[in-house]
């Protein structure tokens, strides 16, 4: 009965732990980083060091900061049959951020949200029937409470240290079939939250007013994310003794997720007083998901899910680097124009690869303009991410030709306290 049940529930892209994906998350917190391609490391001059490196509050001045970003998916992907294309959704995110400087000591506290987009697509696309009133789409996103604090050792050395309380949320739906039992197609539906607690700790060095370093480092934090699944397939079975029996519609479950280690070191040049040149690689260590495994409360759905592994999720994802660039030319003392550019392999491989969950190597191209008001600052700023089209052949979970861009706005506002 329990290798009958399995067989029944497709379950091909439930996972929660996709806003660490890089198609899935921001790569760019703040709206100055974002349109200097993310390459902030060695610069981290504004409130987002909080999040960038927490080193380069000191010395900062007191301040507030609050930004807007809006992010726009667009996926598509073909195999024999399926043309689909993702809606046009706007996924908004966003952060506000303060400084509070005291002589060598600096204190900040930030909540933003470093990860956050989703993928919805029309099932018609994919041969399923308007009338079947079925959805297929992930919505996910992250919001950090970050306080952190900074310590300025001497003219040209600081260190800073971030908390991170992450917050994490994820609904998913997707169709499951019954044709094994003579039925036919039903929505299951995933909504999940969770808590994880991690840190930052950060080193900046100025080696001269011209030439700045920076170097970061953000610890592994587990979320342990808790939610309910509803499959109104398992009640709708029917009795056939010793093969299969009816069961709830719907469970708790639990699974713990690892956002993993991350790496970055920087440079910021500035061979004139106009011109402001940096260079970030940052390293992220995928590899530390490589499966996850749901723990349901229901015994029903615990063995009928976990009797051929359908409760885990096979992911083998591999280690990353991300290479930025970026660069500020002040127009006047009151206006900097901006742009940047930065390289985003893709951590997922071709065999767990999904159109739920996206993950595609990019190249990214950042613009954008600041302008100072006195004590005020308005930002705004664009990014492109072309993705590479992805062709996976059987016998892959989902072969076919897969393909995502993104473009996404920010609108920055500063103040000085």
């Amino acid at each position: 009965m329990r290798r009958f049940l399995s067989g029944l529930v497709l379950t091909l892209f439930v996972f929660s732990g996709s806003v660490f994906a890089n198609g899935l998350s921001l790569n760019s917190v703040g709206t100055k980083a974002l349109s200097m391609g993310g390459a902030f490391v060695g610069l981290a001059d504004d409130a987002t060091a909080i999040y960038w490196n927490p080193a380069g509050l000191a010395g900062q001045k007191s301040s507030l900061q609050f930004f807007f970003t809006g992010v726009m998916p667009s996926g598509s992907y073909k195999t024999t049959g399926v043309d689909a294309k993702t809606k046009s959704n706007i996924y908004p995110t966003g952060g506000l951020l303060g400084v509070y400087n005291m002589d060598k000591w600096a204190f900040g506290l930030g909540v933003y949200v470093p990860a956050g987009l989703g993928a919805e697509w029309d099932l018609a696309d994919f041969g399923v029937p308007s009338s079947a009133n079925l959805e297929l789409l992930s919505e996910i996103g992250v919001v950090n409470i970050s306080p952190s604090v900074a310590y300025q050792v001497n003219d040209k050395f600081s260190i800073g240290v971030a908390v991170n309380i992450s917050y994490a949320m994820f609904d998913m739906r997707q169709q499951v079939s019954g044709a094994d039992a003579g039925l036919g197609l039903y929505q299951f539906e995933e909504t999940s939250t969770g808590l994880g607690y991690g840190a930052t700790i950060g080193l900046k060095y100025k080696f001269s007013d011209q030439l700045s370093a920076g170097a970061t480092f953000r610890l592994a934090s587990k979320v342990s994310m808790s939610g309910t699944a509803k499959n109104p397939l398992f009640p709708a079975l029917p009795t056939i003794p010793g093969v299969i029996a009816p069961g709830p519609g719907e469970s708790d479950f639990d699974r713990d997720v690892t956002w993993p280690i991350w790496i970055a070191g920087g440079f910021a040049y500035k061979p004139n007083k106009k011109l402001t040149l940096t260079f970030d690689a940052q390293y992220s260590q995928w590899s530390e998901l490589d499966k996850l495994v749901a723990t349901y409360d229901d015994a029903y759905w615990q063995a009928a899910l976990s009797a051929e592994g359908d409760n885990e999720f096979q992911l083998d994802w591999k280690d990353a680097v991300q290479i930025r660039l970026g660069g500020e030319y002040m127009l006047s003392d009151e206006t900097a124009l901006r742009l940047g550019y930065y390289y985003d392999p893709a951590p997922a491989p071709d065999e767990t690869l999904n159109v739920l969950f996206p993950s595609s190597t990019n190249h990214v191209g950042t613009l954008g303009i600041g302008h100072s008001f006195g004590k005020y600052r308005v930002d705004a700023a664009a990014e492109y991410l072309f993705g590479a089209e992805r062709k996976i052949d059987p016998p892959a979970a989902q072969p076919g030709t897969h393909q995502l861009d993104v473009f996404a706005f920010s609108i920055g506002f500063g103040m000085e306290l």
